[in-house]
């Protein structure tokens, strides 16, 4: 299933959290999110997950846009290298 990012924006308050992301990852590809701490890295991911709103762009799973979908309709799912944002694991 492709999943495809365009023009991603996300702003808190004043602050530009992310700007002008784009990308596709075909079926099969591996992909990994590397930056320094702080960057959005994770932001992003859950925003792909739907666990954060984001303030435009658009996200597409399989085809279909799914900015507006809640997080279990869309069937994806994220794994960090260790449980630091998790600590109760």
């Amino acid at each position: 299933m492709t999943i495809s990012v365009r023009d991603l924006q996300v702003h808190l308050a004043t602050n530009h959290v992310l700007r002008g992301i784009d990308f596709t990852i075909e079926p099969g590809e591996l992909v990994a999110v590397l930056g320094p701490n702080g960057c959005g890295k994770s932001t992003l991911l859950r925003m792909v997950a739907g666990l954060e709103t984001i303030t435009s762009g658009e996200i597409s799973i399989g085809g279909r846009v799914v900015n507006t979908l809640e997080p279990r309709e869309r069937d994806i799912a994220m794994v960090f290298q260790n449980y630091a944002l998790y600590p109760h694991m």
